[in-house]
Parts: structure tokens; sequence; C-alpha cells
């Protein structure tokens, strides 16, 4: 699989000098609209020179700026399709219908991973562990089973756990209960909800730490979040498929018990005495 931008910065920041990570912190922060202005637009947004965007340019591998735009058009293509359009892609050569399902879904597992650091996940999982403050889940039409698959294994193994379920405005309500130790985990793909942005804005400006799970192209939500898990979810199919963001969350769901091994065992006990 190619990777895309989001991804080759992902995997590139490290070796990036200051100034050049400040260009790709904010193509990351407004991901890809910025990276679709003309160099002078790019520099002046992110505080850096011209020449300083255009060797950022170069060190994720393009050849020069119209090359590096054309992959983002290509990429804001993808984001906006709907079920609609993806249903006229021609079926994939050797006919079939579970292999090729089954091969991109691995790919899909096996390409989120590559692009996800030991450290980025510890870091997580650290701050999920954290009991000084209070957790909070939500996903969109289609993602929110995950966040309540999530919180369902997070309550049991560590109190003031909530899947925020139900209508907007129920969600708005619990803002009064979220601060600067919480965290917001959010749940978020193609075509991205409006009313999880709008959510996430107002958490943002109380504090809260967002968690975003996302997809290649990154959710508008991904320049509030204090960390972003960007899966690969394309499949030959109308539909996207949440399967690798599945995993990352059954993977942080095992870093976080294996953290409150002992505090867990013991509400678990205490949770069978009480059946």
């Amino acid at each position: 699989m190619i990777s895309n931008i989001a991804e080759l910065i992902a995997d590139r920041i490290g070796t990036m000098p200051a100034s050049e990570r400040r260009a790709a912190q904010t193509l990351i922060a407004f991901y890809p609209m910025i990276g679709l202005k003309t160099v002078a637009e790019f520099s002046a947004a992110a505080g850096v020179s011209s020449p300083t965007i255009l060797r950022f340019v170069a060190r994720l591998g393009f050849q020069n700026y119209p090359e590096f735009q054309s992959s983002l058009q290509d990429e804001l293509a993808a984001q906006l399709q709907s079920p609609a359009t993806r249903t006229l892609n021609p079926p994939s050569p050797g006919g079939g219908t579970v292999s090729p399902m089954l091969e991109a879904t691995l790919d899909n597992m096996r390409e989120t991973f590559r692009h996800l650091s030991d450290k980025q996940l510890a870091d997580i999982a650290a701050r999920l562990a954290d009991r000084r403050g209070k957790t909070f889940l939500i996903g969109g039409r289609f993602t929110d089973p995950l966040a309540r698959y999530m919180a369902a294994h997070l309550a049991i193994i560590q109190p003031d756990v909530f899947h925020l379920a139900g209508q907007e405005s129920m969600w708005r309500d619990r803002l009064i209960d979220m601060g600067k130790r919480d965290v917001l985990v959010i749940f978020d793909i193609r075509r991205y909800q409006d009313s999880l942005l709008r959510f996430a804005e107002k958490a943002h400006q109380r504090g809260v730490q967002i968690v975003l799970f996302t997809d290649q192209w990154l959710s508008p939500i991904a320049r509030l979040a204090r960390h972003v898990i960007a899966g690969r979810t394309a499949v030959p199919s109308a539909w996207d498929s949440s399967a690798a963001l599945f995993v990352v969350a059954e993977t942080l769901i095992v870093a976080v018990t294996r953290q409150l091994e002992a505090e867990g065992a013991k509400r678990i006990r205490e949770m069978e005495s009480l059946r």
C-alpha cells in the first residue's frame, strides 16, 4: 500500500528539524487544506520560511510542491467519497467475495500498526490508566459500537469510565463534568460527523485531552487531539471497515489492563462477589 501524507509525517517527524516539525504540525492541524494553498501561504501559517516548506515536502519524498499538492488532492477526493460512489468501483480481479475483502482487511491492520509507534501506544495507554481523571468515549454513526466496546472493558478495571450515547444535547450536558485531568476518546471516520467536531471543540476548550481514532485522511478533530490514531479503513466495498481501529482499541485495552493489573484484579473480584 502507498502511504498517504499523514502516515509519511508520522514515520518521519522524529528526524525533522524543529522548523520542519512546525510545518508538519501545521499541516496535520489543518489537514489537508493548508497544503493546498501556496507555498507562501503555507509558510505564513506555519511561521516558517518558504524554503523550509519545500525542504519539508522533499523530506516526505516529493520531487516538488505541485507533486505534493496533487497527492493531497487525490486524498481529498477519496475522503469525500460516499458509499454510493464506492459502489461504482469495479470488483477486484480474480472474482470471489471473501478473499479480496479479507486481504484488504489484513493489509489495513498491517499498515495501521506499521505507522503506530510503541511509544505512542504506551503514551495513550498510560493516559487511559491514569486514575486521577475520568475517561469518556464516543463515536459516530458507524463507529460508536467501538467506543461502547472499549468503554465496557475499561469500566471493569477502573472507575469513572463513561460511554456517551444518545442525542448530541445529552453529550453536551456531560461537558460540565469534564476538565483538564480527563480524557475524551473519539472515533470518527469519513464522512466526518459535524456533531462530533462541535463536541470536541467544546471539550478542548475545557482542557480535556482528546484521543482520536480516525482514518488515513484524518478527521478535522485531529487539530484538537493530543493523540491521533490514523487507521486504514478502505476495503473493496461501499462501506469502510473499522476492523483495524477495533484491533488498536483491543491492543490498548490489553495495555491498560496490564498497567492496572492489581487494581483491576481487585475490582473484578469485588464485581464477581456482587453478582
